[in-house]
């Protein structure tokens, strides 16, 4: 198959004013931010930007938002997965007419499903729209395993399944996923630490929180990879991938508003009752950014 969705994709940050209201224009320059730093798609309403705590009104707002102001310079991949089928057709079908280019499909969380439920489920919702879908697998959430055989029969049968993204983080599943499967659909692995990995593997992209935080290094990395320059690619991740250490080691959600937030993009606060980084948490990824500018500068 032709990937026509490749690179880098930054899981957006959602960022709230003091009222815990979405705060519309940090959201315009956290999407900037990314497409400045030359990713190659951005992601609206995922894990990283505390989808759980949004309502469905608030998603089609935040998608809306980044569709305008991604103003068709990189693909808006929008996150319209949900706990039912009903509610995910909806916001898929929204999403299509809000102008998105890719639906990632969360599968049910909260209630859990057996696999036969969770695929018919799948198939519903992609069949309810026309664009491209990606999968998202995230068994630690939604307590079901897309496995790669199954992923393969969803996109055998349904044919604007094109993609997914594997957050399962199990290397081994990874590595078939691109190795025996990528010419029925391409992956993107969300495991941010398998970043470099997954792209010397050969997988279609990878998709990652901290691109919100580290957008151009990222991207770096990507693009020396694309060129062939493993050694060059091996150096830049070594740079940056302490900085990515950081922010997975510590709470992830308010790891990534706060690195936001010390390079001057006032991201604030996650959504209660997540609360804002410890101190110790805090100094761990300042410390982290500044050895890498350091070292970069």
């Amino acid at each position: 198959m032709t990937n026509e969705l490749r690179g880098v994709l930054t899981a957006l940050s959602t960022p709230f004013a003091q009222d815990e209201t979405l705060d519309v224009e940090t959201l315009k320059l956290i999407v900037d931010r990314s497409i400045d730093g030359g990713v190659d798609g951005v992601v609206a309403a995922g894990s990283t930007g505390e989808v759980g705590a949004l309502s469905s009104e608030e998603r089609l707002l935040l998608i809306e938002t980044v569709i305008k102001q991604a103003n068709g310079r990189v693909p808006v991949i929008a996150n319209t997965g949900a706990t039912s089928t009903a509610e995910a057709i909806r916001l898929s079908q929204a999403a299509e007419k809000l102008g998105a280019d890719v639906l990632m499909l969360v599968t049910p969380y909260y209630e859990p499903l057996t696999l036969e439920e969770t695929v018919i489920y799948i198939k519903d919702v992609a069949r309810s729209v026309t664009l491209p879908v990606m999968l998202y697998n995230i068994p630690a959430v939604t307590g079901v395993n897309l496995g790669p055989a199954t992923v393969r029969a969803l996109a055998e049968e349904v044919p604007n399944i094109k993609y997914i993204k594997d957050s399962s983080a199990n290397w081994e599943q990874a590595l078939q996923l691109i190795h025996h499967h990528s010419d029925v659909i391409g992956t993107f692995i969300g495991w941010d630490v398998y970043l470099y990995s997954a792209l010397v593997e050969g997988a279609a992209g990878v998709m990652a929180g901290t691109a919100n935080v580290v957008p151009k290094e990222i991207v770096e990395v990507s693009r020396s990879i694309s060129d062939g320059d493993l050694q060059g690619a091996l150096e830049q991740w070594k740079k940056v991938y302490p900085v990515i250490d950081a922010l997975l080691s510590v709470p992830f959600i308010p790891a990534v508003k706060a690195g936001l937030t010390l390079q001057g993009i006032p991201a604030g606060s996650p959504r209660r009752p997540t609360a804002d980084l410890g101190t110790e948490d805090l100094a761990r990824v300042k410390d982290a950014l500044s050895a890498l500018y350091q070292t970069v500068g």
